[in-house]
């Protein structure tokens, strides 16, 4: 009950703020007051206020809200997991069997045939000497493009 009145309360000062402001000549805002002036009255005409005071006091309520919430953290949960793991139980096996398939047993190591000789390794490059000029190339385009 005092919530009702304490909002048909606020409803009045806002529409006696709104009549002061559209007497400003200005409408436009006067109107927006007024809209927002008019909320907490409709609030309390279509039983709003009243279910929220009983929802707030009723421990059946927050129970329930509990309950929800459990269900919303697991469902989220499920699908975090499921998203990571790479889908669902036949989506799995599918891809370990096409995993094995793809790959024959005995080519696990690169064969070479007899006789066959390997590349010889590139020499291992100094830091900061390799590739220096490679690397400026393109800024040094740049530049000249743009007449620097």
């Amino acid at each position: 009950m005092i919530a009702e009145t304490v909002c048909s309360a606020v409803a009045a000062a806002g529409l006696g703020i709104a009549a002061v402001t559209a007497y400003r000549k200005r409408l436009l805002a006067a109107a927006r007051l007024a809209a927002y002036a008019l909320v907490p009255l409709g609030l309390v005409l279509t039983g709003a206020v009243e279910w929220v005071a009983e929802t707030a006091f009723s421990p059946t309520a927050w129970a329930g809200f509990g309950v929800l919430g459990v269900a919303w953290l697991l469902f989220m949960t499920t699908r975090a997991v499921e998203r990571r793991t790479g889908g669902t139980r036949k989506e799995r096996r599918a891809a370990r069997a096409a995993q094995r398939e793809a790959v024959a047993p005995a080519a696990s190591a690169p064969s070479l045939r007899p006789g066959a000789v390997r590349p010889a390794a590139r020499p291992a490059a100094k830091p900061g000497k390799a590739g220096a000029g490679d690397d400026f190339s393109d800024i040094e385009a740049i530049l000249k493009k743009h007449g620097i």
